[in-house]
């Protein structure tokens, strides 16, 4: 089964809001005070064996971040380099630009746990999920109305029925 190009998007979006809620529940346990202001560090070299259980939130955090944000810059590839609607790729495009701003932010967040690091972190994130929101509302919602508008398909009669 070959996933199509709008049910990649939609999984990129609902993976983008997975990430966002293991966001939150890294930011209530504290993890990124596991690192102690060694960013990008933490516990020792790529957080191998992390030493505690925010430690590990952390790094987890960090692994599937890393995961979805390639998920994004994929979908952003596929539609500037397909025929796609201009306001998908816009939508993507804002996505990708913030990636690296939401990399600064989180780091940030770690090295400066407070309110407004971890405000800028979370609006980031919800910029980039919005922007994953409408382009995969518009590339669903395009798809329905290209099927909409497609003529039935009528069989014309068979001379043996005449």
């Amino acid at each position: 089964m070959r996933l199509s190009f709008r049910h990649y998007l939609a999984v990129t979006t609902v993976s983008t809001l997975g990430l966002i809620l293991l966001g939150v529940y890294t930011g209530k346990v504290g993890a990124g005070l596991a690192c102690d202001g060694r960013w990008p560090f933490c516990d020792g070299w790529l957080g191998l064996f992390p030493a505690t259980w925010p430690s590990f939130v952390e790094w987890f955090h960090r692994l599937v971040a890393m995961v979805v944000g390639f998920m994004i810059l994929g979908a952003g590839a596929v539609a500037w380099r397909g025929d796609y609607d201009k306001y998908i790729r816009y939508a993507l495009t804002l996505a990708m630009v913030m990636l690296p701003v939401q990399i600064l932010f989180g780091a940030n967040t770690v090295l400066n746990f407070g309110l407004w690091a971890s405000m800028a972190h979370q609006t980031a994130a919800q910029l980039i999920f919005g922007s994953l929101v409408f382009a995969t509302t518009v590339a669903f919602w395009r798809a329905n109305a290209s099927v909409d508008a497609a003529p039935a398909h009528t069989a014309s009669p068979s001379r043996a029925d005449d």
